[in-house]
């Protein structure tokens, strides 16, 4: 008896727990695919993974690292060409541009990528999806497990939506226009 109990509340608990995850506005098994299939085009366009080509990193604030490289291209995915901005994030902190430049691999904690999607994906916030991925290209999670990749924190008071929606493009770390990109 004991144990039809457990199983109809595991069952309960679970389907609970799978509709909420369905209906997050990032995280989703979706989300992850289209972050993978990212993740591949930055590999092959040398932006991420082994070969990756490097900059001359810059200091940089939290929640990015300590020092940063910044890289702004473009991908296509599933057929849409979209705004591309790579951020490398090197830590710890006390970690000086020398450090990261003898040993890049020893230092990457992260790397937070922008893709601007088609028109309709997110007119809210620009269309932009977050991912935040670990060394690896494995997707980086939240506290509470979620994978950080889709619409991150979209209605929260934190996060990458809510920071980034203070200035009007979504983008802080440069002037140019990035339409130039797209040509």
């Amino acid at each position: 008896m004991k144990k039809e109990i457990y199983a109809g509340l595991l069952a309960i608990a679970l389907s609970g727990s799978a509709a909420w995850s369905q209906d997050a506005p990032f995280g989703t098994d979706a989300d992850a695919a289209y972050a993978a299939e990212l993740w591949m085009q930055m590999v092959d366009a040398k932006l991420a993974g082994d070969g990756a080509v490097m900059s001359f990193p810059y200091e940089g604030v939290a929640p990015h690292g300590m020092m940063l490289e910044t890289f702004y291209s473009q991908a296509t995915v599933n057929g849409h060409t979209g705004r591309l901005i790579v951020k490398r994030n090197y830590g710890p902190e006390g970690v000086t541009i020398d450090n990261v430049l003898a040993d890049p691999g020893k230092h990457l904690g992260a790397v937070t990528v922008m893709f601007q999607r088609e028109d309709g994906y997110d007119a809210d916030n620009q269309n932009w999806f977050w991912v935040k991925y670990l060394p690896d290209g494995s997707l980086d999670k939240n506290p509470k497990g979620m994978m950080l990749a889709g619409r991150v924190a979209k209605g929260a008071d934190q996060g990458c939506i809510a920071c980034h929606s203070g200035v009007d493009d979504y983008i802080f770390t440069t002037d140019a226009p990035m339409t130039m990109m797209m040509q």
